[in-house]
């Protein structure tokens, strides 16, 4: 089946109910039993559809993958389902009409999780595309596809994958999904902001559905409203994802246990650390994380590392949940002695050090580092004087520079800094010492544009043509929305930034708007 017939495939599925009830045997009660408290299994008649949300699949290793779905017949009024223990049959097969079952079984949705499940799928076949379907009460999913990743150290000639983030839901429509669902890829990585805290703002294409979110309650809704869209059903459906968080998860640009926003009851740590619990815990509902990152309270485990054959790892970092606060007051501003503080940090001391290790003991050729916020530094005042954004690693010099001495230093295979958050696409360069342009190249920097927060966005910026001078690191700017795709093999890197032509409408297109690429062995980004 080629990508194109497989969309429209998954298209049907989701429109449309599918009656099938698939085989399995009882398992799953271990996470059942995590729970103090004894209550009957039981399978109970749905009021609507109960797979609204879809399905979703993530965290490859090369014999194993985590299939996600959630019953929530009523999805944005709590799920509407009764406070009990419901079974789920699943089933994977090596076809996607499911006519050869390679695993299956039953795992138990539990109120304490919104009804929500995730399967470990084990013994399964490395770098091989699978198909999977969930049902309960009668009721069948839609049916996703997933992939496992190739077997350690194996020889991989080829791998593409694209990078998303920040999709406020009010601010445009998600139409990069529908094409990222249809595009050639074998993964996809989100860098945060998946939902937005907000409340309901007038006058945009649409609407949240509640007031700013600070419950869990209000957290779980706000995340049915995000994926009741049917292109994010339908990338989900299509592809494994690798995901982390930025602010907007929890809120806009805090920092560890503070709370950023004024006049907000969330500004003592007490209070603001048990809103974090409960939009971690919605986080850990929704997305397809294996079980080691379950949250704890307000703690939750979310950097780890993942491989693909020899070819390429993966080192995911959490810039929000170990950060000291915003230097300067935040913004964007002129630097202040807080910037220059050897305590100050963007990622915490433990995951700073697993990285450096993770990186020094990689086998990898390339070594991607996804995380949140711009690493590189931008100077955005043109000419004299200088400014910079507290938010980003500009605001953390210490912990940039130990970065980059590192990579400088130590010169791991092929470092590649991938970034959401700033709602633009950008190309750079990543520098040793940014006050000297002859300083040595130590790695390079793609930063994706959102999904459809800043609605349409435009090709070019003149406040940020008049700076771009005095970063000639930065090789490439562009506003529009959209994606970014990385294909790359033991040669070569390139990527393509796809930009739509507007998101405010459901009928934006999609075109190609620049490429890269970065040779093996040679540091620096060359436009195609």
């Amino acid at each position: 089946m080629d990508y194109q017939n497989f969309e429209r495939f998954i298209y049907s599925r989701i429109k449309r109910r599918s009656l099938i009830i698939g085989a399995g045997a009882l398992t799953g009660l271990a996470l059942a039993s995590q729970f103090s408290h004894q209550r009957a299994i039981a399978q109970v008649p749905f009021s609507s559809y109960p797979f609204t949300l879809g399905v979703a699949s993530g965290e490859p290793y090369p014999t194993s993958i985590v299939l996600w779905t959630r019953l929530a017949p009523d999805s944005l009024n709590g799920g509407g389902m009764p406070q009990v223990n419901v079974p789920i049959r699943w089933e994977v097969a090596t076809d996607p009409y499911l006519k050869h079952i390679v695993a299956k079984g039953t795992e138990i949705a539990i109120p304490e999780l919104a009804h929500s499940v995730r399967v470990v799928v084990e013994g399964l076949k490395p770098n091989t595309w699978y198909w999977y379907r969930f049902t309960s009460g009668g009721e069948a999913s839609p049916i996703g596809r997933t992939r496992t990743a190739p077997k350690l150290g194996s020889n991989v000639s080829k791998f593409a994958f694209a990078f998303v983030s920040c999709q406020h839901y009010e601010q445009g429509y998600y139409t990069a999904y529908k094409y990222l669902a249809e595009d050639d890829l074998d993964l996809v990585v989100h860098l945060g902001d998946y939902i937005y805290e907000g409340g309901i703002t007038s006058g945009r294409v649409r609407q949240h559905n509640s007031p700013e979110i600070l419950t869990l309650e209000d957290y779980r809704n706000r995340y049915a409203l995000y994926k009741s869209d049917l292109n994010l059903q339908a990338a989900h459906a299509a592809f494994t994802w690798i995901v982390t968080w930025d602010d907007h998860e929890v809120e806009n640009n805090y920092a560890n246990a503070t709370s950023e926003v004024d006049n907000e009851p969330d500004q003592d740590p007490e209070v603001f650390l048990q809103r974090r619990a409960a939009a971690y815990q919605a986080y850990y509902e929704h997305m397809p994380l294996r079980p080691f990152s379950k949250p704890e309270g307000p703690d939750m485990q979310l950097f780890r590392r993942l491989s693909f054959g020899n070819l390429a790892t993966f080192h995911v970092l959490d810039t929000r949940q170990y950060r000291t606060d915003q230097p300067c007051g935040d913004g964007t501003k002129q630097r202040c002695p807080e910037n220059f503080d050897p305590n100050a940090t963007i990622t915490g001391k433990r995951q700073e050090n697993w990285l450096y290790r993770g990186l020094d003991r990689s086998q990898a050729q390339w070594n991607i580092v996804a995380q949140q916020v711009m690493v590189a530094q931008r100077d955005t005042t043109p000419g004299e004087g200088e400014t910079f954004s507290m938010d980003k690693w500009d605001g953390y010099l210490a912990s940039r520079d130990r970065f980059m001495r590192f990579l400088e230093q130590r010169k791991p295979s092929n470092p590649v800094v991938l970034t959401g958050d700033i709602h633009s696409n950008w190309a750079m360069d990543l520098k040793a010492d940014y006050s000297n342009p002859e300083s040595s190249i130590v790695g390079s920097e793609f930063v994706c544009t959102s999904i459809s927060s800043g609605g349409d966005g435009s090709d070019s910026n003149p406040t940020v043509t008049a700076y771009l001078p005095d970063n000639p690191h930065i090789k490439f700017y562009n506003g529009q929305r959209g994606y970014v795709r990385c294909v790359l093999n033991p040669i070569n890197w390139q990527t393509d930034y796809l930009v739509l032509s507007n998101v405010t409408t459901e009928s934006g297109t999609i075109s190609k708007r620049a490429s890269f690429v970065i040779e093996n062995g040679r540091l620096g980004i060359q436009k195609v």
